[in-house]
């Protein structure tokens, strides 16, 4: 985590989603309003957090998705 982190595409340019990183088993996203939370298959279920990888790595839809089905399922916030 940290310098490995991936800048996130945003395709629509309006997202508050800023950079993030996976395993196998979880995603850490950073927010562009502050914040960098870790979301684990334990935390949020393997289905979404497969789901993220997939949106974020797309650079479409991260945010929404968090927001929509996952927001206070992270595991840690790390900053």
């Amino acid at each position: 985590m940290g310098d490995d982190m991936k800048q996130y595409g945003d395709k629509n340019k309006v997202s508050g989603v800023l950079s993030y990183d996976y395993g196998d088993d979880y995603i850490v996203v950073t927010f562009k309003r502050g914040g960098t939370y870790k979301y684990t298959y334990e935390s949020a279920g393997a289905s979404h957090i497969d789901r993220m990888k997939f949106l974020a790595d797309n650079g479409d839809g991260l945010n929404t998705y968090i927001n929509k089905y996952v927001k206070r399922s992270y595991s840690e916030k790390i900053n």
